[in-house]
């Protein structure tokens, strides 16, 4: 009896020992894969927040210097605005002459003209503001603007720049009257080339002759 349990015992220890080396079933390692997959995805997900969160950081961080470096660009573009609302605003204040001003620039004599010593004037209607005139030679031009005068002479001023010009039925001048000098005088244009010669040949009477004896 003994000898057949023996017998038994040494039958089966080989098939338990290859039980036991028997490989895992094919299931858990595909189980195992699977949860290093997620595992590996689940760290992968702070980093990603980290990165969006740093790229977020990073667009505000530029769209505020873009803010600051806008906002100097915008003032000066403010200033230059109010700058050409104050100059619109004197340019019409300019255009607003009086009937009576531009009954006077309808006398004022244009052209280039001969002037004393060998110098030149040249008047010219202000085409964008009628009324008005340009008066430029060597060295200077003035924009002029009919002035009203106790006299029969048509005056031209440049307020600005203090000049005067001063046409009368025989010549004209100018005159810069901040810098207390004539700049140009006995300017003449064709109508007062006329005028001049008949003066010439015609000269009027002195106020100081006494009247002939009857």
């Amino acid at each position: 009896m003994k000898t057949l349990i023996a017998s038994a015992l040494l039958l089966a220890a080989p098939a338990w020992a290859l039980a036991q080396t028997a490989p895992q079933p094919a299931g858990k390692p595909a189980a195992q894969a699977e949860a290093k997959k997620s595992a590996s995805k689940a760290s992968t997900k702070p980093a990603a927040a980290k990165s969006a969160a740093a790229k977020s950081n990073k667009a505000a961080g530029e769209a505020h210097r873009a803010v600051a470096k806008a906002s100097p660009t915008s003032s000066r573009t403010q200033l230059h605005s109010g700058a050409m609302q104050v100059a619109a605003g004197i340019s019409a204040a300019e255009t607003a002459l009086t009937p009576q001003e531009l009954a006077i620039a309808e006398n004022v004599y244009t052209g280039r003209m001969a002037c004393e010593l060998g110098a030149f004037v040249e008047v010219e209607a202000d085409a964008q503001s009628p009324g008005r005139f340009y008066v430029h030679g060597k060295g200077f031009r003035y924009h002029m603007s009919p002035v009203v005068s106790v006299t029969s002479a048509v005056r031209l001023e440049d307020q600005r720049a203090g000049a005067v010009w001063i046409q009368i039925a025989n010549k004209s001048m100018l005159m810069n009257q901040k810098l207390g000098q004539r700049m140009a005088d006995e300017c003449m244009s064709p109508q007062q080339v006329t005028v001049a010669e008949a003066i010439r040949k015609n000269p009027p009477p002195s106020l100081l002759e006494t009247p002939a004896a009857k």
